[in-house]
């Protein structure tokens, strides 16, 4: 089982003359392979410092393979990696980067205080270990065994782990895997809070309302490239399509279906919900057949269609290619 470094960091006044500062991530023209599989085929990616940057993509779109090239773990085949004017080793050696990964185990026998007061005695200037304990909800059991502790409270103590040094770059990977609603939304404060202090986020996950809240942008990857990288309203501008919802009793969903710019119909009890191309014409010939609809709302994509729709044409273009 892979565990994370030591990739935490000490106070900015430790790391001044060290270049820990400069610039931001910059990641040029990866490519990864493991075998035959092309984990990772051609990623450009900017993070500005202070920027909060969210990865999405299906299962085996690369995002934990490029994780893995920010922080050092994996060495690209070609392209490189920059982290804040360093490599990522170097990075991390000024201490300058925190981790949450997917995989990895706590050290064992110890509680969550004795664990954090371990990690913080490597740094020369660390958050104060009661306020990471705090910060992310793991006061509640500090005194816990770490291998006594349930899934979410594990994901708690390694977010703790992983700020205890008070990281000018946090990277996380699925970091609410396997937390419950309210642990999720205590994180995601937490998380605010760590922002606001001006501090750099890279987090992949697979929710993408967490994307849609809590990221300054959103880096969208499939087959291993990217395919969107923009805030979400803008990825979600990307696709055309919208959606009409209205109430409209016994209409026939072959006769909806059929209207101009209408893609798709379906019904839900007395409410019609219509997936158009071209919404304008769409209600127009709507109105114009069912006089006595009511209840009209045009929506956007979300942002779960728009992901839908952006990977599923990538993939489509890579069978093809």
């Amino acid at each position: 089982m892979r565990s994370a470094p030591a990739v935490s960091a000490g106070s900015a006044a430790s790391a001044a003359g060290s270049g820990r500062h400069a610039g931001g991530v910059e990641l040029r023209g990866l490519f990864k392979s493991f075998g035959p599989i092309e984990a990772v085929r051609g990623i450009d990616v900017s993070v500005t410092r202070g920027e909060t940057v969210a990865l999405l993509g299906p299962n085996g779109a690369g995002k934990s393979t490029t994780i893995d090239m920010m922080l050092g773990l994996a060495q690209p085949d070609r392209g490189s990696v920059s982290v804040f004017g360093r490599e990522p080793s170097a990075a991390i050696a000024a201490g300058a980067v925190g981790a949450m990964l997917q995989t990895g185990s706590l050290l064992r026998d110890l509680s969550v205080r004795e664990l954090l007061d371990m990690m913080a005695s490597l740094y020369p200037s660390p958050m104060p270990v009661q306020e990471a304990l705090v910060l992310t909800g793991a006061d509640a059991f500090a005194d816990q065994r770490t291998q006594k502790l349930s899934g979410g409270e594990t994901q708690r103590a390694r977010f703790a782990v992983a700020l205890v040094s008070d990281p000018q770059l946090l990277v996380l990977d699925e970091p609410t895997a396997a937390m419950d609603v309210e642990g999720r939304r205590a994180f995601w404060e937490t998380m605010r809070g760590f922002a606001a202090r001006g501090r750099t986020i890279v987090f992949a996950t697979h929710y993408l309302e967490e994307a849609d809240a809590y990221a300054d942008r959103a880096v969208l990857m499939a087959a291993g490239r990217i395919v969107a990288d923009g805030p979400t309203t803008e990825i979600r501008a990307m696709v055309g399509t919208r959606t009409i919802r209205a109430t409209l009793p016994d209409a026939p969903l072959e006769a909806l279906a059929g209207l101009p710019g209408v893609t798709g119909a379906e019904r839900r009890g007395e409410a019609i919900v219509l997936t158009c191309s071209d919404s304008d014409a769409a209600i127009r010939a709507l109105l114009a057949a069912h006089p006595g609809v009511r209840d009209i709302e045009i929506a956007a994509a979300g942002l779960e269609e728009a992901f839908l729709e952006l990977t599923s044409a990538r993939a489509q273009a890579d069978r093809r290619s």
